[in-house]
């Protein structure tokens, strides 16, 4: 496989649950060692996108590729396989409440079979330490942890399998302004000291400014005509406050516009 080939493309992508049409018309490449940041309303299909790159939303029409294979294509034991070369960070960050955090962020690892139980506590506690918590919170249950450290628990254990590609799902959602940017930093230290293909769904123009390399910005389908584009702003996120669009630039600015009178 050569460096310079996407390591995630999305071919002529629609997906409809029932009557409602979330996706038309996506075509996009994923360059490897970047970090994309895509941006847009509330139900454009930002996390619909997440799901479809991991296999956890199947296309109704067209092909979602990691590297040279079609998602589509790959048996359950195949697409278990190319989920561990991912890490995802879930919107709530999705810890199990039942274990402790050192066990959260050793499941992964416990799962593989491939460690002994000492290279697994080193991992853990790299992993853990990476995001800036120290071993004094690895006895700690999920409950006792504030939104923040959650997070960083969450990405600690998505980190500890070393993937390829990082998905993150509105990581900076319900924290305050210190903490969101915390985590900003956390994404990109990431980058600098494991290169990985990032892609952040997020509605934060402060993320998306700090950590991108590329921004996307989807506009929902209820708010255009049946033959517009979907993706509005496909570029640096240098560019997006001159866009051209003003949809775009509305967004940006966080400006309501005409948005009362059109309504979806």
């Amino acid at each position: 496989m050569n460096s310079s080939d996407p390591i995630l493309t999305l071919d002529q992508i629609a997906v409809t649950f029932g009557k409602q049409q979330v996706l038309r018309g996506i075509n996009l490449q994923f360059e490897r060692g970047k970090t994309v940041v895509v941006i847009g309303e509330s139900g454009c299909g930002k996390t619909v996108l997440l799901k479809l790159l991991v296999g956890l939303t199947r296309p109704t029409t067209g092909d979602v590729i990691f590297e040279n294979k079609k998602l589509n294509s790959l048996n359950e034991s195949d697409l278990i396989a190319l989920r561990l070369r991912m890490g995802f960070l879930f919107q709530g960050a999705a810890l199990f409440d039942s274990l402790t955090v050192f066990d959260n962020v050793a499941f992964g690892l416990r799962a593989l079979h491939r460690l002994k139980e000492e290279d697994i506590k080193r991992r853990v506690r790299q992993r853990l330490q990476d995001v800036g918590l120290s071993p004094t919170v690895e006895p700690k249950m999920p409950a006792e942890l504030s939104g923040g450290m959650k997070k960083r628990v969450g990405l600690a254990r998505a980190l500890a399998l070393d993937p390829e590609v990082m998905l993150y799902d509105e990581p900076t959602t319900g924290l305050d302004p210190i903490m969101s940017d915390v985590i900003n930093e956390l994404i990109v230290q990431t980058q600098v000291r494991q290169p990985l293909t990032s892609i952040v769904v997020t509605h934060d123009m402060k993320t998306a400014q700090k950590v991108a390399d590329r921004v996307i910005m989807f506009r929902s389908l209820a708010r255009l005509g049946s033959g517009d584009p979907q993706i509005l702003f496909d570029g640096p996120p240098a560019e997006l406050a001159t866009c051209p669009d003003r949809r775009v630039r509305q967004f940006v600015e966080g400006d309501a516009g005409d948005f009362l009178n059109h309504p979806e």
